[in-house]
C-alpha cells in the first residue's frame, strides 16, 4: 500500500458496471440493491443481492468496499468473504425455516447467521466488527406473537451472548431495514483493530432500552470509531427520528428527516470530542437514506439539502424501518476514501466525489 492510499474506499457504481470489478484485486465486497435483485455476475467476490426498490427511473446501484491491502477470498458456511491483513469483508443469505424448537424461524435463522459469523471471526482473527448490514423482509409484521424486527433482536443477541460478546458498551455499528423479498441479509465489515463506540447524547443508547420495544434491546451501537491506515473512520448507524427511546414527529417525514439529521449531528460532533483531529463534517460523510414511502423520496431529499447544504454522495432506497411510525432512516460513514462514479450526488446533480484526504 502506497502511504498516500487509503486503506479503505467506499465506491458507489451501477451494477451494469459490476462485471468490470470481477478481476480486479483490491474489491473486498459490498451489496446491490434492485426490485427484484438482480443476480450478481461477481465471481467469488462477497456481495449481497438485496431486493430493494429504488427512486422511480434509477438503474440498480451497487455500493462496493475496496481495500489496496493484498486480499484472498474464502468460504466458510453459508458465508463469503475477502480478508487482507486488516479488514475482513463477508456477507450471507439464508431463508428462513421452521425451528425444531418453539423459536420463531427469523429468531432461529438469526442466531445461526450471527453464530456462523462470529465463528468465522474468531478463526480469522479479527476481534471486533466495524459494521452490520440486517435486511430481511416484513420487519414489521407479527408472527408467533411478536413483531419480527423484534424477533431478529432476540436471535441477535442470543448470538452475542453464546460467543461471549458483550451486549452492551463495546456493540458494533448496524442496521436493521426491511427488504421487499429474499431471506435474511447480512453484510459486515470487520477490523484488526480497536473500535470505540460513540453513543448519542440526544438518544438513550439503544442497548438500553426499556422492555416496551420487546424482551431484547437492539445490540448495537449509535457509531463506532476507528483508526485505521492512519485516518480516523466512523461508521453510523440507522438513525431515525428519535430522542431519548421515543419517536418524534409521527406521520410527518420532513420533521422526521430533519431530526435523523439532528442526532446524526450529535453524533458527529460527540465523535469530533472524542478524536477532536479527526474533524468529521456532515457534508464528508456518504449516506444511505430509507425511506418508507416512495412518495416521500422527494422530500426527504429537499430535507436532506437544505439541512446539509452542500453536495454529498447519498444512495435513496424504499425500505422499511424498525419501528412501524417511523418514515426514514439514515446511515453514514467518513473518514474512509469515498468515490461516487455516478451522479448521486445531490446538491449538485453532476458533482463527482473524491478520495477525503
Amino acid at each position: 500500500m502506497r502511504p498516500s492510499e487509503a486503506i479503505l474506499r467506499l465506491e458507489v457504481l451501477p451494477a451494469s458496471r459490476l462485471s468490470r470489478l470481477a478481476g480486479q484485486g483490491g474489491v473486498l465486497g459490498g451489496a446491490c440493491f434492485s426490485h427484484p435483485a438482480h443476480p450478481l455476475d461477481g465471481a467469488e467476490l462477497p456481495l449481497l443481492a438485496v431486493d430493494m426498490s429504488l427512486p422511480a427511473g434509477e438503474e440498480a446501484i451497487c455500493e462496493v468496499w475496496h481495500s489496496p491491502e493484498p486480499l484472498e477470498s474464502g468460504r466458510h458456511g453459508p458465508i463469503r468473504y475477502r480478508q487482507g491483513e486488516t479488514l475482513l469483508f463477508g456477507c450471507l443469505s439464508l431463508d428462513e425455516a421452521a425451528p425444531d424448537d418453539a423459536r420463531a424461524s427469523l429468531q432461529a435463522v438469526t442466531e445461526a447467521a450471527y453464530e456462523a459469523i462470529f465463528e468465522l471471526l474468531e478463526a480469522r482473527g479479527y476481534q471486533t466488527v466495524l459494521r452490520f448490514w440486517n435486511y430481511f423482509p416484513a420487519i414489521n409484521r407479527e408472527s408467533h406473537g411478536m413483531e419480527r424486527y423484534r424477533q431478529f433482536n432476540i436471535g441477535r443477541q442470543d448470538a452475542f451472548l453464546a460467543h461471549g460478546r458483550p451486549i452492551i458498551d463495546k456493540v458494533p455499528a448496524a442496521c436493521a431495514l426491511g427488504s421487499t423479498g429474499g431471506g435474511l441479509q447480512i453484510a459486515f465489515l470487520a477490523a484488526r483493530a480497536n473500535v470505540v463506540g460513540v453513543e448519542n447524547p440526544r438518544q438513550l443508547s439503544a442497548y438500553h432500552y426499556p422492555s416496551q420495544y420487546g424482551p431484547r434491546s437492539p445490540t448495537f451501537a449509535r457509531a463506532g470509531l476507528v483508526r485505521l491506515g492512519g485516518r480516523d473512520m466512523l461508521f453510523v448507524s440507522g438513525t431515525a427520528s428519535i430522542v431519548g427511546h421515543r419517536t418524534l414527529h409521527r406521520g410527518d417525514v420532513a420533521a422526521q428527516t430533519r431530526e435523523c439529521l439532528h442526532n446524526i449531528a450529535a453524533i458527529v460532533a460527540e465523535a469530533n470530542r472524542q478524536t477532536p483531529a479527526a474533524g468529521f463534517r456532515l457534508d464528508a460523510l456518504a449516506y444511505k437514506v430509507y425511506v418508507r414511502h416512495s412518495e416521500d423520496m422527494a422530500t426527504v431529499r429537499r430535507e436532506m439539502t437544505q439541512f446539509i447544504d452542500a453536495p454529498v454522495s447519498a444512495v435513496f432506497l424504499q425500505a422499511d424501518v424498525c419501528r412501524a411510525e417511523l418514515l426514514v432512516e439514515v446511515e453514514a460513514s467518513g473518514g474512509h476514501a469515498i468515490d461516487s462514479g455516478i451522479a448521486r450526488v445531490f446538491g449538485e446533480s453532476s458533482t463527482r466525489v473524491e478520495a477525503v484526504e
